[in-house]
């Protein structure tokens, strides 16, 4: 008898606790006037926030190639990741806003053919869409972004084009550009069937990651805290290697992580907990 009420009781422990936490929501919509289209999200909401008034901060969390705005929540389990890091005192509760770029074209960047500027889209358009329907801080200390792979490719551009909007990035085995202005315009010609009016190289430098950072103002040396973690096994351990070196250059701030693993999702599951700390770190910062 003793042992079927101790079963029970764990039971009970395990579904209330499975009740707590955070919730996700993967099927959201907007529609987007810039891309012409209606675009898919997924969010987290913090545990109290249906319960609370008050406003939280928010990172914007960009998944790779080959996946979608449901890829951390599928995969990368950010539900259960963030749910025990706030749990823990390692975060601070936010909401966590996870985009999709894999529509129509994939990627976070405008197109060089000009029809389709997914980062107008996702500065013009997404930030205020979740801004007016969600409790957001919105001053620049209380938004971060983060992403892994293309993802990661994202953050890195995004942080630098607009260092006045984001207190962290936080770019995961990102895909630094290419120094090689050939190997990227033979990356698009494959996408884009008009191509002759396309100046590629005037398209090019806007997203051009080492030239960006050596430019980079000495005002702004640190308007972004950076976390930088790539796998020593992953094959985008070179670039990110040279991007490190960049930023030593530039004597730009950043923490440089190298652990053991490759591309993969069980990598970013590790990594997850740390970017959560790093972020909170940065909207608690003085």
């Amino acid at each position: 008898m003793k042992k079927v009420i101790s079963a029970f009781f764990a039971l009970a422990v395990c579904l209330s606790l499975s009740a707590q936490g955070g919730k996700v929501f993967d099927n959201l919509t907007m529609k987007s006037k810039i891309l012409k289209m209606e675009r898919n999200y997924a969010i987290y909401l913090p545990e109290d926030y249906e319960t609370s008034e008050r406003s939280y901060p928010v990172l914007y969390l960009l998944h790779g190639m080959g996946d979608d705005h449901t890829g951390w929540i599928q995969f990368g389990e950010v539900k259960h990741i963030a749910d025990k890091a706030i749990a823990g005192g390692c975060a601070t509760q936010m909401i966590i806003v996870m985009p999709d770029a894999n529509t129509k074209y994939v990627g976070y960047f405008n197109h060089p053919n000009g029809e389709y500027n997914y980062e107008n889209y996702f500065f013009d358009e997404l930030i205020p869409h979740i801004e007016k329907n969600y409790r957001c801080r919105t001053d620049k200390r209380y938004r971060a972004i983060a992403g892994l792979s293309m993802g990661g490719g994202g953050t890195l551009a995004f942080a630098l084009h607009r260092p006045d909007l984001f207190a962290a990035a936080c770019p995961l085995s990102a895909a630094v550009p290419q120094p090689d202005i050939d190997v990227i315009k033979t990356h698009y010609l494959k996408q884009v069937a008009d191509n002759l009016n396309i100046d590629f190289e005037a398209w090019y430098k806007q997203y051009d990651i080492f030239k960006l950072i050596q430019e980079w103002s000495d005002e702004n040396l640190e308007a972004v805290r950076w976390y930088i973690d790539c796998g020593d096994d992953d094959f985008l351990s070179d670039g990110n290697a040279l991007l490190q070196i960049e930023l030593l250059k530039k004597k730009i701030p950043h923490q440089f992580r190298v652990r053991d693993g490759g591309h993969n999702w069980g990598y970013w599951r590790e990594s997850l907990p740390e970017v959560l700390k790093f972020i909170t770190e940065s909207f608690h910062q003085k």
